[in-house]
């Protein structure tokens, strides 16, 4: 529960610094019926773009400058390899036993042989990996999608992923269950800092592209949703429903 207020709490400073205003829809951009709150949802989207330009992109720099590359790659391998035991879980909970089984094999060879998950063995070795999260097992499980939602920091969502969110957090070890406040806050600003290292390079390219990065990041979002729900199964999710654009 004290995860959950403070999840809401840094949605709710996010919300209050949008509401003075909601961006409008740039000419010659279509509203999409998968998006009806996209005035706001722009707002919010540049309060995220604003916080990365001036506190995450700059910390990362600093983070790549500081750590030469493979102490770099050994911090992804190690939260990723930490992240393959939810993966699994998740994996089993949408039904895909052989899935789970292989991340569990992940899990195992990367701490024996890879040093406590600094080095990825296992990809190598041919366990494919794989990511899995609440909000695709909401989705496996019938839940639909809802309207698209930029949530404040944490960025692409819909309702149904938001939930998922707040589930993720939830059932992390990592944010939920470490009493150290101090340790766990240092763990946070690395995982973060770890996630946005990542795509460095790829937010530079999408800056420098002649389009409209709103769109293209939602549509992209919304569009690897719908294949990573659908990975590994037969059927297809229901198409989204239209919603009615308030704005209009």
């Amino acid at each position: 529960m004290r995860l959950l207020t403070r999840f809401k709490q840094l949605v709710l400073l996010g919300l209050v610094t949008t509401m003075v205003g909601c961006a409008s829809i740039p000419a010659g951009v279509e509203p999409s019926p998968q998006d009806p709150w996209e005035p706001f949802n722009r707002s919010v989207f540049e309060f995220n773009e604003g916080l990365d330009a001036y506190l995450l992109k700059p910390v990362v720099a600093g983070y790549r400058f500081v750590l030469p590359e493979f102490v770099r790659d050994g911090i992804y391998n190690f939260f990723s390899n930490y992240n393959d035991i939810y993966t699994a879980l998740q994996n089993l909970l949408q039904g895909k036993p052989a899935y789970a089984f292989n991340d569990l094999m992940r899990v195992v060879v990367n701490t024996t042989f890879g040093l406590g998950g600094l080095i990825d063995m296992a990809t190598p070795g041919g366990l494919e990996k794989h990511k899995e999260d609440w909000g695709q097992t909401f989705g496996v499980w019938g839940v639909p999608s809802g309207p698209y939602v930029v949530l404040p920091f944490f960025g692409p969502s819909n309702v149904r992923d938001t939930f998922g969110t707040v589930a993720d957090l939830e059932s992390d070890y990592l944010f939920s269950y470490i009493k150290d406040i101090g340790f766990r806050n240092s763990i946070t600003g690395l995982r973060v800092v770890n996630a946005r290292n990542t795509y460095y390079e790829a937010g530079d390219l999408l800056d420098g592209a002649a389009i409209d990065k709103y769109s293209f990041m939602r549509d992209a979002y919304i569009q690897r949703r719908v294949y990573q729900i659908n990975e590994g199964r037969d059927d297809e999710e229901p198409l989204m429903p239209v919603y009615e654009n308030p704005y209009e």
